[in-house]
């Protein structure tokens, strides 16, 4: 969710940021900008240039080209909108514009510009004080607030006026700003919002960005601000400072972010090569692993699974329904208690905090916000034991969890996540049985049964992915669909929750997911011909249950797409319509039922002609509350 990039150097910087821009689209943005401080021959022409647009960051280097921006000196944004629409005079970067006894009350342009990724909650109150003082507001944002507030403080040195500023600042914010009359000078700071500085390797650069990914081919020299951080640019150095503003020494990591990653190659969109991914991303999760040992997790881990009596899992969005799976594992193959929370939601209630719960959390970038909440949350609570699954093993998640499992899903640009799930799986999966050995219920018989199911997962894969064919017949049907009912049991209950939103995200049917036997509890009052109903029926102990809730929408003349194991006895006919599954897969059915429902969302908002990667009014990386 929003994207940051920002320069000092010698040369022109903007064909940079804006190549950082692109390499961040994948976030989900609609509006982007850049500013410069441009460096002419005389002060006339010297000053602050900008462009914004809300279109595409294609769109903005059109506008950079033609109005022919340039400057050594420079910020860019790609927006998510919280506050005002999405509108030109909403988009970042922001510039202060003020009035003073020297214009004669007349607007001025004041000398700083600014973007901002986060919320600031007191931003009402500010806007009001300032307003007093003679601020002009051009836009709705909580963000303009912040510039203006720096122009106010502002006496010579923009790093004191951004810590003075951030004083005042109650909320989330990653921000990166300059000043015109302090050419060649980025400064930054970071509270609930991630932020890192790039280290240049020539031309005296360095940077701030949100993502790594954003200077990748231009530096692998990256700083992970902590919370709390300022930094202070300059050409050929910087300075760090921390929460109290004492000075201090971050470690420079070398980071291998792939701009290769982001190329499509023969795909039509980042979703559906994401989706043919998922054989080499589950291989590469779980490569490494010989044997369960609870040290797949860290160090330490040993220790820690034997002190705990119960798991509480933190999630959000599909993390949250890999968790809600997870749970069936960890009880009836580790016989943990397990509860599954909202992140969003689990700190607003009042909870009973158990010390010996070990707190789990799931999240593909490791920056979601509501999710870093719940867990700093219940390490308040005095729950201490902290893991956490995740795709980036550099994020704030990885580094403020005791012990971790990162997954190697690899960049997942696509919204609607996919690969990322999978993995997911893959790794909880591997949880479970660490736990269930430490608890002494893990035979070697069974130790070695599970590794070899799971290092068949990738040829498993495929032959799911070969089903594509009959899934584009399926999705002919639902494109012409404006609603969808997903039912699951037991284990694969959460794989329909995940079905229904895929469908949600990028096709905009609407879609609900209920536990098959709940249809005469309500929903199956829903069901008419005009309702398909998905059902995924793998052979497991519910199966002739849910025959008989399958009959239910029969009878009452739905029609039902059925994904099912070839050994299920349901065949095609009447107003049923079924694809056979490749092999019934026990414990590990979740992750392949999962991908037949990710090719039917993507085929299905291919047949609408919708935005496939960057579906209206999400984001990738939900990084404010």
């Amino acid at each position: 969710m929003c994207g940051i990039v920002a320069a000092v150097s010698s040369q022109n910087i903007v064909p940079i940021l804006v190549q950082g821009l692109q390499r961040l689209e994948y976030r989900g943005y609609d509006s982007c900008g850049v500013a410069v401080y441009a460096q002419g021959k005389d002060a006339a022409h010297s000053g602050l240039q900008r462009a914004r647009s809300t279109s595409r960051v294609a769109e903005l280097q059109n506008q950079v080209s033609s109005d022919n921006i340039q400057g050594g000196t420079g910020i860019a944004h790609t927006r998510w909108a919280t506050h005002g629409a999405p509108a030109v005079h909403n988009a970042h970067p922001h510039f202060s514009w003020g009035r003073g006894p020297e214009t004669a009350g007349v607007a001025r342009p004041g000398k700083i510009a600014l973007v901002h990724n986060g919320i600031i909650e007191n931003h009402e109150e500010l806007r009001a004080s300032l307003e007093a003082k003679g601020y002009e507001f051009t836009s709705q944002t909580d963000t303009e607030v912040i510039v203006h507030l720096m122009d106010s403080l502002y006496d010579g040195d923009i790093f004191e006026a951004l810590k003075a500023t951030t004083a005042q600042l109650h909320g989330a914010y990653a921000i990166a700003a300059f000043c015109k009359d302090e050419p060649q000078r980025v400064v930054g700071a970071r509270a609930g919002s991630p932020l890192i500085l790039g280290v240049g390797k020539s031309h005296a650069e360095n940077f701030i960005a949100s993502d790594a990914m954003a200077l990748a081919g231009v530096t692998d020299q990256i700083v992970y601000l902590e919370e709390g951080d300022l930094v202070d640019l300059q050409l050929g150095k910087y300075w760090v400072i921390d929460r109290d503003h004492k000075s201090v020494e971050r470690e420079v990591k070398t980071v291998n972010a792939h701009s290769g990653a982001a190329e499509l190659g023969p795909y039509r969109h980042y979703m559906q090569k994401e989706i043919f991914e998922q054989p080499r991303a589950i291989a590469d999760t779980l490569e490494g692993v010989v044997g369960i040992v609870p040290e797949l997790f860290g160090d330490g881990a040993h220790r820690v699974f034997k002190e705990i009596d119960s798991v509480l899992i933190l999630a959000c969005g599909t993390s949250y329904y890999s968790g809600c799976t997870a749970k069936y594992w960890l009880e009836s193959i580790a016989g943990i208690p397990t509860q599954v929370e909202v992140a969003s939601e689990y700190r607003y209630r009042t909870s009973v905090p158990n010390p010996r719960t070990l707190v789990v959390t799931i999240t593909q970038s490791g920056e979601t916000a509501d999710t870093l909440a719940a867990l700093r949350h219940a390490q308040s609570q005095g729950m201490q034991q902290t893991l956490t699954i995740c795709n980036v093993a550099t994020s704030a998640m990885v580094r403020e969890c005791k012990l971790a499992y990162v997954t190697r899903a690899g960049v997942e640009i696509g919204v609607a996540s996919t690969k990322a799930f999978t993995t997911q799986l893959a790794g909880l999966f591997l949880l479970t049985l660490a736990l269930a050995q430490s608890r002494g219920k893990l035979t070697d018989a069974d130790e070695a049964a599970h590794l070899k199911a799971m290092r068949h997962l990738p040829a498993a894969l495929q032959a799911v992915l070969a089903l594509e064919p009959q899934i584009i017949s399926w999705a002919e049907d639902f494109a012409k669909m404006e609603n969808a009912l997903f039912l699951g049991r037991g284990l694969h209950f959460p794989i329909a929750q995940e079905g229904a939103l895929k469908l949600k995200e990028i096709t905009y049917i609407h879609a609900e997911a209920y536990a098959a036997g709940e249809l005469k509890h309500g929903p199956l009052a829903l069901v008419t011909s005009a309702m398909p109903v998905v059902t995924v029926a793998p052979n497991d102990s519910l199966l002739e249950k849910l025959k008989s809730n399958m009959q239910e929408v029969r009878a009452r003349g739905g029609v039902l797409y059925v994904l099912a194991d070839a050994d299920t006895r349901i065949a095609s006919g009447e107003g049923i319509h079924v694809i056979r599954m490749p092999e019934n897969y026990g414990d590990l059915s979740p992750l392949l039922h999962v991908v037949p429902l990710q090719l039917l969302a993507y085929h299905t908002a291919l047949a609408r002609g919708t935005d496939v990667d960057k579906p209206r009014n999400l984001a990738k990386s939900v990084t404010v509350e």
